[in-house]
């Protein structure tokens, strides 16, 4: 009888690192009058699930960590960090 190995696969899903939005210093704020819709922010945000893509481009800051990376890569700075109050 010949072994068969099975490779593990692991999918992104929203919340499958917990929420992270609450320990958060930093949050990115779109200028939506800046915004190009060209998903730049959406393909480099490590999380994989806040930033979501609808009518609009939108921030979910539950799972947010404030990273800034998004805002870094926008080539128009349509992205802000914004202080936590």
């Amino acid at each position: 009888m010949e072994a068969v190995l099975e490779t593990p696969l692991s999918k992104p899903s929203e919340g499958s690192a917990g929420i992270t939005g609450y320990w958060r210093t930093f949050k990115p704020v779109i200028n939506r009058s800046k915004c190009v819709k060209c998903l730049l922010c959406w393909i480099y945000c490590p999380e994989g699930t806040v930033i979501r893509i609808n009518d609009d481009v939108d921030i979910n800051y539950t799972y947010c960590k404030g990273c800034g990376i998004c805002a870094n890569e926008c080539p128009t700075k349509a992205i802000d960090m914004v202080s936590e109050e």
